[in-house]
């Protein structure tokens, strides 16, 4: 894909995401429901954060698509080198795991993760804005151009790393107020609850090596390619 085009696509993205985390953070305080928006507010949801990620992501891509297009190689490799990271160590497997856990708990039994009681709040385009598109945006993105993944034992210590900050994040929560960020987590005893948080895990690090198999598979050799060029500038 030609640079410019990569441009008008990662800004067009960037401002999407903008636009969809803007919205779910701006819900006028008297139609949140009482029981959802405590402590923490909607930043205790990984839903919320990976939707300031992605923003974060696609704007790092749009800047530097624009740096290669200026010609400003020093500094766009340094900038490639910090979007590659965050597409292969967060922004795929995190919008990969929010989609499909989403759905599947939500088909199974909705009030576990989003209570009817949003249905007044949140609008349907933003639920889906939200846990559905996030998927389809991650895969164009494979589709779009080759990506660099870290050394395996590198990205997996990252992720982890990433995935123990918000496991305390919710526990903090539930220490301060007494209720878990997910009703889901209630229906678990504290070892159960550490099997669930483990299996969690289990499958986001599956979901990352699947996009570095994607990556590679549509990619081949062109990633080596790159490697190669980058080390020449």
């Amino acid at each position: 894909m030609e640079i410019s085009t990569l441009a008008t696509y990662h800004c067009l993205a960037f401002v999407w995401y903008f636009f969809v985390a803007y919205s779910i953070t701006h819900i006028k305080t008297e139609e949140r429901p009482s029981d959802v928006f405590l402590y923490g507010g909607q930043w205790k949801y990984l839903t919320v954060l990976n939707l300031v990620l992605q923003a974060v992501f696609y704007g790092v891509s749009f800047l530097a698509d624009v740096l290669r297009l200026i010609k400003k190689l020093r500094c766009a490799k340094c900038v490639i080198s910090s979007r590659d990271l965050l597409f292969s160590v967060l922004a795929f497997p995190v919008s990969t795991f929010v989609c499909i856990s989403f759905w599947t708990l939500y088909t199974y039994n909705r009030e576990l993760v989003y209570p009817k009681s949003l249905d007044g709040v949140i609008p349907l385009w933003l639920n889906h804005a939200m846990h559905t598109a996030v998927l389809p945006f991650a895969l164009l993105e494979i589709l779009a151009l080759p990506h660099r993944y870290p050394a395996k034992k590198k990205g997996l210590i990252l992720l982890g790393f990433v995935a123990f900050l918000y496991i305390s994040w919710v526990l903090w929560i539930y220490s301060v107020t007494g209720e878990w960020v997910y009703p889901l987590f209630a229906l678990f005893s504290p070892p159960g609850l550490a099997a669930f948080f483990a299996g969690s895990l289990a499958i986001v690090i599956s979901f990352y090596n699947f996009g570095e198999f994607l990556n590679r598979m549509i990619w081949g050799d062109s990633i080596v390619i790159l490697d190669h060029k980058w080390k020449g500038k």
